[in-house]
């Protein structure tokens, strides 16, 4: 009980606390139109014994991530549905501008070309680190077997496509952790920015909050490991300077 009303308090002020009043369509999850490479190979990292088993249904935990589900779908339709909208499409003018409003600094192909590479290589990196845990763990996603709302269009891939962990989470976590390393400034920005991006698969009903843990745990795990690439560190390096001279982004909302 007290659990539930701490899940219904958080709720309320998840609503309460979102300003954006915009309505974006929503759009499918997927990856960048662009084709790029990882840093890492497959043997890199193994999720399948980082990560702890998902909790079972009948748990405390498991039990818990249900009611986390089914409280936050009455956020339908409000600000912070909007936004989780928003951070699902992570390339095309979504979570990317909101990582680029939160680090000040605008974020495009030809600006900042080594930042918008490590991102995107990023995003392959959490493919091949996370995909090989969700095939192990074989989790439902929180959708299967209702029909509550969700705040991306319901499609037949999710049925079979794993929940646990979030590769969405892993990917705003990452980008976090990568951007404040190159602009310590505003680190406590951007980490708000990779929290908010991860709590966005719960409210859009497509992940569980276990789910989006366990995508924060083997992100972080990720970008440690990146940091024996030596290709990784020399982009970076040159991340560090673009960032350093690059402008403002346009379109923020006001702070």
């Amino acid at each position: 009980m007290i659990r539930h009303v701490l899940i219904v308090c958080a709720v309320a002020a998840l609503s309460a606390c979102a300003t954006d009043a915009s309505s974006p369509a929503p759009v499918a999850m997927g990856g960048p139109t662009d084709t790029y490479a990882g840093y890492l190979a497959g043997d890199a990292l193994d999720g399948r014994k980082i990560l702890s088993p998902p909790p079972t249904p009948d748990s405390a935990y498991g039990k818990a991530d249900r009611a986390y589900f089914d409280d936050t779908r009455a956020l339908k339709d409000s600000p912070r549905w909007k936004l989780a909208i928003q951070d699902n499409d992570l390339w095309q003018g979504g979570a990317l501008k909101r990582f680029a409003c939160a680090m000040g600094t605008d974020i495009t192909e030809k600006g900042t070309p080594a930042t918008w590479k490590i991102l995107h290589r990023i995003e392959v990196d959490v493919r091949t680190i996370g995909t090989p845990a969700k095939d192990f763990f074989k989790r439902d996603r929180p959708l299967i077997g209702n029909d509550k709302p969700l705040c991306v269009p319901r499609e037949k891939w999710m049925e079979t496509n794993a929940s646990y962990p979030s590769g969405h989470s892993m990917v705003a976590w990452s980008w976090a952790l990568v951007l404040s390393e190159a602009k310590p400034s505003v680190a406590d920005a951007l980490l708000k920015m990779g929290q908010d991006s991860g709590e966005s698969r719960m409210i859009c009903g497509v992940h569980f909050p276990s789910d989006v843990e366990a995508g924060r745990t083997l992100g972080a795990g990720m970008v440690a490991r990146l940091h024996a690439v030596p290709e990784f560190t020399a982009d970076l390096a040159r991340a560090k300077r673009e960032i350093a001279t690059a402008p403002a982004p346009q379109g923020c909302p006001a702070a």
